[in-house]
């Protein structure tokens, strides 16, 4: 018989070849999955917030004023002797409206799910949860001035007693901190420049996974702000991680669409929610002036991020511009 010749294919792989293709998913897939984690964290936390902010509204336009809960007094030394607000507020009359789980006094708070720590927006470590009002945002209380360019300084005094702060858990699990102003009033309408935050009647801060981490605002962390008694106006602004930069009205709208496609400028009642929530921010620089989307006549409203007077503005105005996702 005729012999066979030439060579014989191989069939399969040697070990050395699986172990190097194995070696090379496993490379891809540690670049990767930490992106796509990401991801998918942040459409579920997106998800979360806007679920969230709805359920809040539709509570919120139930109730029929947000001003006047419970009793807060002081002594001839201005210290505080009775202070149910916040947890009235939440007791009588969020919870008739919304569904609530445990409500927790601010010396329990991490009872409720609120972190003991939080990462700003721009990466600092809030060591210690703010348990006051005045604590959390001092110009709620004391005197400011306001130097218009044309007329002489104006000033002012704002006077509030300090307030507990509360939390509640949702039945959808959320953490929720709740600042209370029980003597917040109507502003709706102004035409002249004024101190926009007694306007604010509460402002939360929620922890969308409870007392889980990151624990960082912008992730499972966020702010939102009621303004108003009546006819109440809830924002709940998910701004970027910087600053855009400094520019006039119509160079700020593009600003905005250059840092991210998804972002624009924040209204009147948003920035104020900002300037409120400086703390989750990082904190601000320069002179704190901040355009903001609102029009006013030929003007547009800029909100002081260090004061909380909110003043008229020409469209040629230049300054400073923090954007927000849509």
């Amino acid at each position: 018989p005729r012999a066979l010749t030439g060579t014989s294919k191989r069939l399969g792989f040697t070990m050395a070849e699986i172990l190097l293709s194995l070696t090379i998913i496993g490379v891809v897939a540690a670049i990767t999955l930490p992106s796509l984690t990401g991801n998918i964290n942040e459409r579920t936390w997106n998800t979360q917030r806007k679920a969230l902010y709805a359920r809040m509204s539709q509570a919120i336009a139930l109730m029929p004023a947000l001003n006047g809960y419970g009793t807060l007094t002081e002594d001839e030394n201005h210290s505080v002797t009775a202070d149910t607000t916040a947890e009235a507020f939440v007791t009588e009359g969020l919870s008739k409206v919304l569904k609530i789980n445990n409500i927790c006094d601010s010396e329990h708070l991490e009872d409720c799910g609120i972190p003991s720590k939080i990462t700003a927006l721009n990466g600092n470590m809030i060591e210690s949860v703010p348990k006051t009002l005045l604590a959390y945002q001092s110009f709620f209380s004391g005197t400011w001035t306001w130097q218009e360019q044309t007329s002489n300084p104006i000033v002012g005094t704002l006077n509030q007693i300090d307030t507990q702060a509360v939390a509640f858990e949702t039945a959808n699990g959320e953490a929720i901190l709740t600042y209370y102003r029980p003597n917040c009033i109507t502003g709706i309408g102004e035409t002249a420049d004024h101190q926009a935050q007694p306007r604010m009647c509460v402002n939360f801060i929620y922890d969308l996974n409870g007392s889980k981490g990151p624990n960082t605002m912008g992730k499972d962390i966020g702010f939102m702000t009621v303004f108003h008694p009546s006819d109440a106006v809830v924002v709940a602004p998910n701004p970027l991680v910087r600053k855009a930069g400094k520019a006039a009205y119509e160079d700020a709208i593009v600003l905005c669409a250059k840092q991210d496609s998804e972002s624009r400028l924040p209204n009147a009642d948003e920035a104020l929610s900002m300037a409120i929530n400086d703390k989750l921010m990082g904190g601000f620089t320069g002179n704190g002036h901040y355009l903001t989307a609102s029009r006013i006549g030929l003007s547009v409203w800029a909100q002081s991020f260090f004061t909380g007077m909110r003043f008229k503005a020409s469209k040629t105005y230049e300054a400073d511009v923090w954007c927000v996702k849509r």
